[in-house]
């Protein structure tokens, strides 16, 4: 973990002090979460080969374009990477409307459709994990230009690398329904459902502790199941 002093600007603020020196004195867990993520990731990537090719090729069966989804995100200390999942829109979604989906979005396709609901567009995000600019469990990692809209206390979650899932992922899973009817999904997003997701992630920031990353893991996947 990063000294106080080389942060960026932004992050260097008297609300994301207090979690910072919070995290600071977990660098075991830190240490231990990075080490579980690569090794979990790479399991997984192996044993997931052949059921992430079938999803391949059913993409490019079932509509044009790619397979991959790739988009500019931001994790740890503001760094902006390329979050790739399976693609579950038509080409050229973002041109076609908002950043956020929402309820009936006519840009998902059939296949996407069901990839959503279980999740299994996420797949693609495990080589994320290996390259270190995701974990398992953190903050969904936004766009930049809601990045630029984060309070003061948000920023604070970039002290650590962005996640595949959250307690927010949780507890927000039929987010699409949230913006449903919206005039502006975005704003409301913005305004509205990001304030809400946030407390959940700077809730998971004071309490962070490595055995709960495998509990909120073991929670998704009831999620997802349910």
């Amino acid at each position: 973990m990063k000294k106080w002093e080389e942060l960026p600007e932004k992050l260097r603020n008297e609300k994301v002090r207090p979690y910072y020196d919070t995290i600071a004195k977990r660098s075991g867990s830190l240490l231990v979460k990075r080490v579980f993520d690569f090794i979990v990731a790479l399991d997984l990537v192996i044993l997931l080969a052949l059921p992430m090719l079938i999803i391949a090729v059913w993409i490019k069966c079932d509509s044009p374009g790619t397979v991959f989804f790739r988009q500019r995100r931001v994790t740890t200390y503001g760094r902006v990477f390329y979050i790739y999942k399976f693609r579950t829109m038509v080409s050229d979604a973002e041109r076609l409307g908002t950043q956020v989906t929402v309820k009936g979005d006519s840009r998902v396709t059939k296949a996407g459709q069901f990839l959503r609901k279980c999740r299994l567009d996420e797949l693609p995000q495990l080589f994320n994990v290996l390259r270190g600019e995701m974990s398992f469990v953190g903050t969904r990692p936004e766009v930049e230009r809601y990045v630029d809209r984060y309070t003061d206390e948000m920023r604070a979650t970039l002290l650590m690398p962005a996640g595949i899932t959250s307690l927010a992922s949780i507890k927000f899973k039929d987010e699409e329904k949230l913006l449903d009817g919206a005039s502006d999904p975005d704003e409301v997003y913005v305004n509205e459902v990001l304030p809400q997701k946030m407390d959940y992630n700077l809730e998971y920031l004071r309490g962070f502790n490595f055995f709960y990353d495998i509990k909120l893991m073991f929670m998704t996947v009831a999620a997802v199941l349910k």
